[in-house]
């Protein structure tokens, strides 16, 4: 129930304070007016707005969308700590902007509009970004809505720009037998078997421990997974973190074939793996860091580069070289380090601390990527390029094309929906052989006019001709028989 509030007005007059109590109970103001019939008015419509859940506290909805974000949103949302991540870089390069300085309640959807336009041509977005950047938006805008901050949700009929679903390529046994070839660490080939067989994503793949796995049914659990920040500000400088549930919260189970079981039982064996130990941690560096000479040959001693784009060539073991050639060679890197060392001690240059991979024992997917999978792709030639995960979709597609059930294979790859499963179905290079055979077939059959085609009945008719003339003899002789 609302009141009015009379006040004194700097002429002496009256002035009305229409008031009323929010949703939280705390008092509100509708305005002030000359009469108390407007105020009384006033205060009956704030009341019946809010009991319709049209406002709430105006004030929220006159601040800025950045405000809004960064003071209420984001704190507050709770969502997985790499889509934290995504969030916060879409927000700070595109969201924040372009419409942070609008307010909520102007926020309207032709400005949601201008902005996807200007995303395009501005930034030069392309459509998957743009798309991601407007799920952002519209998270963002529903639990505004939601809260009663606006009246309408501003990008809702908004369309982005179509995004083309691309060709899936599945590579086949004997380009993953190439693969595997190419691999020279034992650890990694069991990694990477272990991947094909079993279908696991990279997070559950590198988070496995020997407890996962029960040797005697030779069933593997899948109730973990390890997901790793990359920006700068992550939180309390944590790189990894380790979920108490897959990406479908939900744990699962493989079987697994005795030949993989029993490697990973000799691989737990041999490097006296415990329970709690990671399955595939990290490898430390296999040999120590090169460290350059004292004293550096002559230049005039090293002979000269390659010819470079200009034709022209330089001494080995020289800053020239090295620029100018571009030559990489061990001498060339030698000079210029010699050189960047000279600045440092004399105060010119700060030192640039010694690389190495930080990590709490997991292995880092861009790790992997570059010491591992990226120089066995080289060495096995397929002429195209697949990423790990793409062991992933091989072994769904191996599957189905080898006749496993749909709903088996959905439970063993972790899918949400079946949907996303059939994807998989006819992925294989030639699965649409039999297609073509029955497109030839059809085409090769002779063609018809409607009509029975011809066929010759002559040695038929001959022999029932026959046949018809010997039985009226024997039935002309009975007769005659007869009487």
């Amino acid at each position: 129930m609302g009141w009015v509030r009379e006040r004194a007005g700097r002429d002496n007059k009256k002035r009305f304070i229409a008031v009323y109590r929010d949703v939280r109970g705390n008092e509100r103001s509708a305005g002030t007016y000359r009469t108390e019939r407007e105020a009384v008015r006033a205060w009956h419509e704030a009341e019946q707005n809010l009991s319709l859940g049209q406002v709430d506290d105006p004030k929220r909805g006159r601040q800025t969308l950045a405000r809004y974000v960064e003071a209420e949103w984001f704190p507050n949302h709770v969502i997985e700590a790499t889509t934290r991540e995504n969030y916060r870089y879409l927000l700070n390069r595109y969201v924040l902007p372009g419409l942070g300085h609008l307010r909520m309640v102007e926020l309207l959807p032709f400005h949601v509009r201008e902005w996807i336009a200007e995303l395009q041509s501005t930034y030069g977005a392309r459509p998957p970004t743009v798309r991601e950047a407007k799920v952002v938006l519209d998270a963002i805008l529903t639990t505004a809505l939601n809260d009663r901050v606006v009246l309408i949700h501003a990008g809702r009929g908004v369309k982005t720009p179509p995004v083309a679903r691309k060709l899936r390529r599945i590579i086949t046994v004997e380009q993953y037998n190439a693969i595997y070839a190419a691999l020279q660490d034992d650890t990694m080939r069991l990694l990477v078997e272990t991947k094909i067989e079993t279908g696991l994503r990279w997070g559950e793949l590198t988070e496995l421990r020997p407890r996962d796995l029960d040797p005697k049914t030779r069933v593997l659990t899948v109730s973990r997974a390890v997901v790793e920040l990359k920006a700068k500000d992550r939180p309390e400088g944590v790189r990894f973190v380790v979920k108490d549930y897959p990406k479908d919260k939900e744990w699962r189970q493989l079987g697994l074939t005795g030949r993989l079981a029993d490697q990973i039982q000799l691989h737990v064996k041999q490097r006296k793996l415990r329970r709690d130990d990671l399955l595939f941690p990290c490898p430390a560096p296999a040999e120590a860091p090169y460290r350059r000479p004292e004293q550096l040959p002559a230049p005039e001693t090293l002979g000269l580069t390659e010819p470079n784009q200009r034709g022209r060539q330089y001494h080995h073991g020289t800053l020239t070289a090295y620029q100018a050639a571009p030559c990489r060679c061990r001498h060339c890197k030698d000079a210029v380090a010699a050189y960047r060392a000279a600045r440092r001690a004399v105060g010119k240059d700060r030192p640039r601390r010694p690389r190495a991979v930080r990590t709490d024992g997991h292995i880092p997917n861009r790790w992997f990527r570059a010491r591992v999978w990226d120089p066995a792709l080289e060495a096995a030639e397929l002429g195209f390029h697949v990423t790990p995960h793409g062991l992933r979709h091989a072994h769904a597609s191996w599957l189905l094309a080898g006749g496993a059930d749909l709903q088996v294979v959905k439970e063993r790859l972790g899918h949400g929906s079946i949907a996303t499963t059939g994807k998989y179905l006819h992925a294989l290079p030639g699965a649409d052989q039999a297609a073509f055979e029955a497109l030839d077939a059809f085409r090769s059959r002779p063609a018809t006019t409607g009509q029975a085609p011809p066929s010759d009945h002559r040695g038929e008719l001959a022999e029932m001709r026959d046949l018809a003339a010997r039985l009226h003899r024997m039935l002309e002789a009975n007769g005659e028989a007869a009487t």
